[in-house]
């Protein structure tokens, strides 16, 4: 029994990393100090409002209102985000021309530029007298100061997203795998469905999941182009800051836990098909 035990202690490998324990125990310190204190505060000044005043205040119609806004908004840009994202990331993947360079950094441009700033250049572009928006308005289309300016808004902001993790994926595709599927009889539609997107699936729900959450809270590129018009383009985030400056802090802690809550089921569902097709794809590979 001696002699196994000091082979089988003699074959484990140092780790270069802290162990399990420390590791650990420093993730849930972080994790709590960063995350659940404050999520811990909100929820525990809400519960002090009572279930009926909760209530009366999260589900007036004006809140309402902004809420289906600002989760509809969010919603339709990451659906478009997800689509061109992905065929921004193929292009840039898969293809070799001038500027490219130039593009692929122009993707991260979102990051690094003020929220502020974006939503003036926006609104200085599709206002009924800007250079997009004077063309559209003699065919009836108004972009600027209504749900669209939202979307559109929304899809600048979290385009890189979708594309930054769809990329490094789609680097580890091999051309061999489109040639092999070419070769057994396939069209170019069967393999982007039947070989491709399987494999970009998970990487692409992860993508449209980063610019949900940032849609959904995002405030700065919003309100300038928005036009805060309530009932018509009022964010929830806004209306929250408009009931902080009345000092109804009820209020805004109600409407603070509603889009915690509704945020928290989306991810949920959303990581939850993520997983799925993740295990359903490698089962099939």
């Amino acid at each position: 029994m001696a002699p196994r035990a000091r082979i089988r202690w003699q074959s484990r490998q140092p780790s270069v990393i802290p162990g399990f324990g420390l590791a650990l125990g420093v993730t849930l310190t972080w994790l709590t100090l960063i995350v659940l204190i404050p999520i811990s505060g909100l929820l525990w000044r809400s519960s002090g409002l009572g279930w009926a005043n909760f209530f009366a205040l999260a589900f007036d119609e004006r809140t309402v209102n902004a809420l289906a806004i600002s989760f509809g908004t969010a919603f339709v840009a990451a659906i478009v985000n997800l689509v061109f994202g992905v065929i921004l990331a193929w292009v840039l993947v898969r293809y070799r021309f001038p500027g490219k360079r130039v593009i692929d950094a122009m993707v991260d441009l979102p990051f690094a530029l003020p929220t502020a700033v974006a939503g003036i250049a926006l609104t200085t572009l599709y206002a009924p007298n800007g250079w997009i928006g004077s063309l559209l308005e003699p065919l009836g289309i108004k972009i600027a100061f209504t749900p669209a300016g939202i979307v559109v808004a929304l899809v600048f902001v979290g385009l890189p997203f979708v594309v930054r993790t769809v990329q490094p994926v789609m680097e580890e595709i091999d051309k061999e795998v489109e040639e092999a599927a070419a070769t057994l009889g396939a069209n170019r539609l069967q393999t982007i469905t039947r070989v491709l997107l399987p494999g970009l699936l998970p990487a692409g729900l992860t993508g449209f999941a980063l610019a949900f959450a940032r849609g959904v809270g995002e405030y700065g590129s919003v309100i300038f182009i928005a036009g805060n018009l309530p009932y018509v383009s009022e964010i929830a985030p806004l209306l929250i800051v408009i009931r902080l400056e009345e000092f109804n802090y009820a209020a805004a802690t109600a409407i603070a836990t509603v889009m915690l809550f509704l945020s928290f089921l989306m991810l949920l569902v959303i990581n939850t098909i993520q997983s799925w097709s993740r295990r359903r794809y490698s089962n099939g590979a």
